[in-house]
């Protein structure tokens, strides 16, 4: 093999291999990939219906129920418009209360969202910056509806 078919061999390798390390990175991010939808976004059918995605919002004030076998919760969250049916089997943290924010990552099955994981905010000012923006953009939507309304 000549000089110059060596180069171009290990050049191809070179390649390949660089190919290949970024299918494995960008493999492994997608499967660790989570978006955040608010209970609007779920009832207009942008949140994906099989996979798991993270759903914020408030818990709406009289909805939590706790199941006869003592681990199984079921609330509703709420973003002030629309509002999702939770399905929780686990210990809740400890700052989980009704109107409070909450943060919960599952997926939907059955009309309702079936969570694995329940985040509560952790002090009196907080709320996750998805669930918060996405808070204020359906005010601002409301309002200008409003405003339209009474044009």
């Amino acid at each position: 093999m000549k000089a110059r078919q060596q180069r171009l061999a290990l050049v191809l390798g070179a390649v390949l291999l660089l190919g290949l390390a970024a299918w494995l990175v960008l493999s492994a991010f997608r499967e660790n990939l989570v978006f955040f939808y608010t209970p609007t976004q779920i009832a207009k059918g942008e949140a994906p219906s099989a996979g798991l995605f993270r759903m914020g919002g408030m818990v709406e004030e009289g909805s939590v129920r706790r199941h006869p076998d003592g681990l199984t919760v079921s609330f509703a969250v709420t973003d002030m418009h629309r509002t999702v049916p939770v399905v929780y089997q686990g210990a809740l943290p400890d700052l989980f209360k009704e109107g409070k924010g909450v943060v919960a990552q599952g997926r939907l099955q059955d009309g309702r969202f079936t969570a694995q994981e329940v985040l509560a905010k952790h002090d009196e000012n907080y709320m996750p910056p998805e669930a918060a923006y996405a808070l204020a953009q359906q005010e601002a939507k409301a309002k200008e509806s409003n405003a339209a309304g009474n044009r």
